[in-house]
């Protein structure tokens, strides 16, 4: 067993079944301590399991110093990408503990998926898909001339079942050039019939997150199906190497498979097409308590693909001062494949 203490409250959660915006857990052997103060811990009394909760009268470092020097333990490990540099200073100092840094330490604990969580992240997806459907026919009845801002409101709406629901993050509504943008800024553009239009978005579901894009042109008809047709050429053509290009990645996807394969195979297909110049992000990451997490499908990743593993494949072309296009699904490594929740 090893011994260590984590500060980011999906880690936390993890571990315990519940966090807040102040805490502190510390994992010795088989002990277990949440340390938070007075404002959480009767909450943290009902819902934390498998640890003590501990209400710091003075300050958390101080009550987690207190736990550490009593147990006599020489080595902590932390993750790094959890704490400032102050806190962590005042968390050490007087400490004859070696502390080894380990980023991502939670993540990396996190990045197969148990069946649960795969259940969880599942009904967040189908919400998620339910939510694009009944935005999509919103727009479709009173999108026209509408503002990107407003859009993204209505976005927001939509997505939380008027506040069921919390996001994954917060919407990305961009119209037409502003679409260039992977992560574009809602304006005062408006909606116009024949504009292409692009919706990132993602809802949570017991704190697991969905995540998805889609890419449409604004019609009668106005869907977020992944088969989409456009009436100017180049953006059909654009949309159309984007979708060969996701269903290449996912294809070749599978356990044993490099991330950094599934990031080429959908990347080969936009260099052979003569747009690897705007492509700009990396095919994918992993979702479930956090939006971004472990594994990183990119063409650096040296991570091999196991079942469980659950992330996104999410190709784009953006040509600036025009239009970009993105396709996003999640995916399921299931039975040596990519199966798309």
């Amino acid at each position: 067993m090893i011994n260590y203490i984590l500060r980011n409250e999906n880690a936390v959660y993890h571990e315990c079944g519940f966090s807040c915006d102040n805490e502190l857990f510390i994992k010795l052997g088989s002990e277990a301590f949440f340390i938070t103060d007075p404002r959480y811990t009767t909450e943290a009394k009902l819902k934390v399991r498998d640890a003590e909760v501990i209400e710091a009268a003075r300050d958390l470092n101080s009550e987690a110093k207190n736990i550490l020097r009593k147990s006599g333990v020489k080595k902590v490990f932390y993750d790094p990408l959890d704490f400032t540099v102050g806190s962590f200073d005042k968390l050490k100092q007087s400490l004859k503990i070696t502390f080894k840094k380990s980023p991502n330490f939670s993540q990396k604990k996190r990045i197969i998926k148990s069946d649960k969580e795969i259940e969880l992240i599942k009904t967040a997806v189908k919400l998620g898909s339910e939510a694009f459907d009944n935005f999509a026919s919103y727009l479709q009845k009173n999108g026209d001339k509408k503002s990107e801002k407003y859009i993204n409101f209505e976005a927001l709406r939509e997505l939380t079942q008027n506040g069921k629901y919390d996001l994954s993050f917060h919407p990305i509504t961009a119209i037409n050039e502003n679409a260039a943008k992977p992560h574009a800024y809602a304006n005062e553009k408006k909606l116009n019939f024949g504009d292409l239009l692009l919706v990132d978005a993602g809802l949570k579901y017991k704190r697991y997150c969905s995540d998805r894009t889609r890419t449409a042109e604004f019609t009668d008809n106005f869907n977020f199906e992944k088969m989409q047709k456009f009436k100017n050429k180049k953006m059909q053509k654009i949309y159309d190497i984007v979708l060969k290009a996701s269903e290449a990645s996912i294809k070749i996807a599978g356990a044993g498979v490099k991330a950094s394969d599934v990031d080429k195979a959908g990347r080969d297909v936009i260099e052979k097409a003569g747009f690897g110049k705007f492509f700009i992000h990396s095919t994918g990451h992993g979702v479930g308590l956090d939006i971004h997490e472990l594994p990183m499908i990119s063409k650096k990743s040296s991570v091999i693909l196991e079942e469980n593993m659950v992330f996104t494949i999410e190709p784009g072309i953006y040509i600036p001062n025009e239009f970009g296009i993105r396709i996003e699904d999640m995916v399921q490594i299931y039975q040596d494949k990519a199966i798309i929740l």
